[in-house]
């Protein structure tokens, strides 16, 4: 790694723990705290990422080196590098926790490359002072997932960080996978991931709920200065045009999810980006069918509080506790409110675009809404493929019937057999209206069909895909990580090779741990 341009600006401007032990604590006047990872017995790479090393300025060369192997496991420190965690706070599920903090991730050093700024941070590399009652290791299980989510989201137009590394650590590790009493070891591996900066929400509202006044003040300062030197002004200007920018930043991520039927499944403040990237890949998943109130999350089974359809709710419920933050250096709640008001107001106009877009209508009128709250309302008669769903519709032609453009779709039917009675008549009334819409457009099937397929994914990281890679690892066997990580580089090709993974979620995945809903621990 000798061409990697080390910047230390995070840890040489801002406020370091002044204790060096590595002892779980709570750390007051301080943004982060100087820790080691542990070492881990005998490191093992399983994949890279070519992509994210040239980002930030490694070779396909050096990938292939102990070197490499050895840093990105956390057992060899970079010349000239000081690995730290950072000190924040959060809500967690709607209710203060306190101070959180990187408890299960390291940041080695921030990079410089091609006039960009890169954070390598391993997650799963050991305790920090933020780890609590936790070991601060990770399991393959819960890696793989990061790794390859991370890496699919970036290539379906998502604002993601970027997954560098997957490692074994050679150490086994136990998890209660279910949280219900039965603990097991599990293979311990490290990930590396790569973003921006890892700020948070919760790191400015750790500071303002200890009244770190002065050191909010340098934070929010040092944010703008390094990650948005376009913002410039008075100082009050400069902080709401950074909460303003921030909160865009996040609309524009959380209509991405929707766009594509992602669901983060822990919008915590202490997940969510300043930088507006989806960020802590846990228990994630992809609506299979189309049901808004679905959380792949057991720890939110009961209320739902991150179910798909209340993504861009808690996405603005969220910048509220943001603007509480950043509010005793505003000391003005109007401005602060219009730009969480405008949030909605904006999220609202711009999700019915994207979502006309979905199905090919880039002339929209008013009664378009109609168009869409049908759709939404019939795709839940019958279990639907959300994903397999908008792919098809693209095969539909204006001067096909209703009849006809049902057929072209009916892949997507969980239960075929359902489509009958009324649940038929609803799908036909509602593709008339639709194909009436199509006729009014401008361009030609073909056309309109490019530009949905270039939206409209025909392959994501389901959770069962996920879980057969990580059941074939855990056997020593990592070609199916690589099969879908090559799939999801290239996620709106068609990829005729690879037809076997365009399908609805098979039977046996239903109820199946992982495959389904996951817990915090996956």
């Amino acid at each position: 790694m000798k061409n990697l341009k080390i910047k230390n600006r995070f840890t040489a401007e801002l406020p370091a723990d002044p204790e060096l032990t590595n002892e779980v604590r709570q750390v007051k006047d301080a943004l982060f705290s100087f820790v080691n990872p542990t070492k881990p017995s005998s490191p093992e790479l399983i994949h890279a990422s070519l992509e994210t090393a040239q980002m930030v300025g490694i070779t396909a060369d050096e990938i292939q080196t102990k070197e490499f192997v050895n840093v990105f496991s956390g057992n060899e420190i970079l010349e000239g590098t000081r690995p730290f965690a950072m000190c924040y706070a959060g809500h967690q599920f709607g209710n203060w926790a306190g101070q959180l903090g990187d408890g299960r991730a390291i940041n080695l050093t921030e990079v410089e490359n091609d006039n960009e700024f890169f954070t390598l941070q391993l997650k799963g590399a050991g305790k920090t002072p933020y780890s609590r009652t936790a070991d601060g290791l990770a399991v393959l299980r819960s890696s793989v997932r990061e790794y390859l989510c991370a890496e699919a989201m970036h290539h379906l137009g998502v604002p993601t960080t970027r997954s560098l590394s997957l490692i074994l650590s050679g150490d086994q590790v136990l998890r209660d996978i279910l949280y219900n009493g039965n603990p097991a070891y599990e293979k311990g591996a490290v990930v590396c991931r790569v973003a921006p900066s890892f700020i948070r929400f919760g790191s400015f509202e750790m500071l303002t709920a200890r009244n770190e006044l002065k050191n909010l003040k340098n934070f929010v300062e040092f944010t703008i200065r390094h990650y948005f030197p376009e913002i410039t002004g008075e100082p009050k200007e400069q902080y709401l045009q950074f909460f303003k920018t921030v909160a865009d930043k996040t609309r524009e991520m959380i209509l991405h999810w929707q766009r594509v039927g992602f669901v983060h499944g822990v919008m915590n403040t202490d997940n969510m980006s300043i930088h507006g990237i989806t960020i802590d890949y846990g228990p994630y998943g992809w609506l299979e069918n189309y049901d808004p109130d679905w959380t792949p999350n057991t720890t939110d089974s009961q209320n739902r509080r991150y179910r798909y359809g209340n993504q861009p709710q808690v996405a603005q419920w969220n910048l509220f506790q943001l603007a509480n933050a950043l509010y005793p250096l505003i000391n003005e709640a109007a401005p602060l409110e219009k730009i969480l008001d405008d949030f909605m107001i904006n999220f609202e106009e711009e999700y019915k675009i994207m979502f006309l877009s979905k199905l090919g209508i880039f002339t929209s009128s008013e009664a378009d809404d109609k168009i869409i709250k049908g759709l939404e309302e019939i795709l839940q008669l019958s279990e639907t493929d959300m994903t397999i769903f908008f792919r098809n519709l693209s095969q539909i032609q204006k001067t096909d019937s209703a009849d006809l453009a049902i057929k072209k779709i009916e892949y997507a039917f969980y239960l075929p057999e359902e489509i009958r009675d009324k649940t038929l008549d609803a799908w036909q009334k509602w593709f008339s209206v639709y194909l009436k819409k199509l006729n009014s457009e401008l361009l030609s099937d073909e056309e309109r069909a490019i530009k949905m397929n270039a939206i409209n994914p025909r392959y994501v990281l389901r959770n069962y895909m996920a879980q057969l890679a990580i059941d074939a690892a855990d056997k020593n066997d990592y070609s199916l990580i690589d099969e879908l990580f090559q799939l999801l580089k290239n996620p709106y090709d068609e990829q005729p090779e690879s037809q076997k993974w365009f399908a609805k979620r098979p039977d046996w995945a239903r109820t199946k741990v992982g495959c389904s809903m996951l817990s915090c621990s996956s």
